[in-house]
């Protein structure tokens, strides 16, 4: 029997689509708490795995201002020590970033080369978690991605459809523009990069996952919200409009070019993946 591939953070969105797929050993935060970054490398040990995919991660945006050292420890102490197991034992790591590591200027989409410079704890916890794993000196992947969603667990796609089954207007921000992504998505691009990097680990780098088309929060919304036939409607409105403790980037466009060159990945369609969550939510058909 060869080696599985190991996941930090099962229950999380991208996680619990890992957890499902053969040859995967997907272990919870009672298993392995990222606050332990001792224990999360002592477990990459006792595995000996043949990859490590790192889905957990502290995503609180507003609440890392609050308690920045929890999330550093989480985002960036935690996928260190996880990054120099890995490289001793020779096996490529794979971890998920943010399009928050970029202070979200101009319109042009963040390449993987551009300069970082994010605009609150939440990003920088997330910068050093990448500055840690390309230090670590292995075989490693950095994903970033943007605007994740999913039928799951707290995100944009689940709170628009409570939202708008109870109310009869809502204000967005419609001055963000990103690429919502699918968790399954995130999880399918992460595991098969972990398998080619096995094969092929001179493709070590950072990489861009972003859904297509480039939309705004309000544009989102409003898909989500036709998608499930709720009649809500959407008023747009600017960031300045909603002031929240951390800052967001304006500009979350992600150019995923390279990943789609180095492995064949190329952007998903988000409107597939809010049918395809929508589907999930209602369940089997009789």
């Amino acid at each position: 029997m060869s080696a599985p591939i190991l996941v930090f953070g099962r229950t999380g969105q991208v996680g619990a689509v890992l957890a499902a797929m053969p040859g995967v050993v997907a272990l919870a935060r009672a298993e392995a708490d990222l606050a332990d970054p001792d224990a999360c490398a002592a477990a990459i040990r006792t595995h000996a795995p043949a990859a490590v995919i790192n889905a957990a991660a502290w995503t609180a945006v507003d609440a890392a201002e609050e308690h920045a050292e929890a999330a550093h420890r989480i985002n960036a102490a935690a996928p260190a020590a996880m990054a120099r197991a890995a490289a001793r034992l020779g096996i490529p790591f794979v971890q998920i970033s943010t399009d928050y590591v970029f202070d979200g200027t101009g319109t042009r989409p963040w390449a993987p080369g551009d300069t970082p410079a994010p605009l609150g704890a939440y990003g920088r916890s997330k910068l050093a978690g990448e500055r840690a794993v390309r230090g670590a000196g292995g075989c490693h992947a950095i994903l970033r991605t943007s605007w994740v969603f999913s039928a799951h667990g707290r995100n944009f796609l689940t709170t628009m459809l409570r939202l708008g089954a109870e109310r009869e207007r809502l204000t967005v921000v419609a001055d963000q523009i990103g690429g919502p992504t699918p968790a399954a998505a995130v999880a399918h691009a992460c595991h098969a990069i972990a398998h080619r990097l096995i094969a092929a680990p001179e493709l070590s780098g950072t990489h861009h996952l972003g859904g297509a088309p480039d939309v705004s929060w309000a544009g989102f919304a409003r898909a989500i919200l036709a998608a499930a036939d709720l009649a809500c409607e959407v008023e747009d409105i600017p960031t300045a409009a909603w002031p929240t403790p951390a800052p967001r980037p304006l500009n979350s466009r992600l150019d995923c070019s390279g990943l789609e060159a180095a492995f064949g990945i190329p952007r998903p369609d988000w409107r597939a993946g809010v049918a395809a969550a929508l589907a999930e939510l209602q369940g089997p058909r009789p």
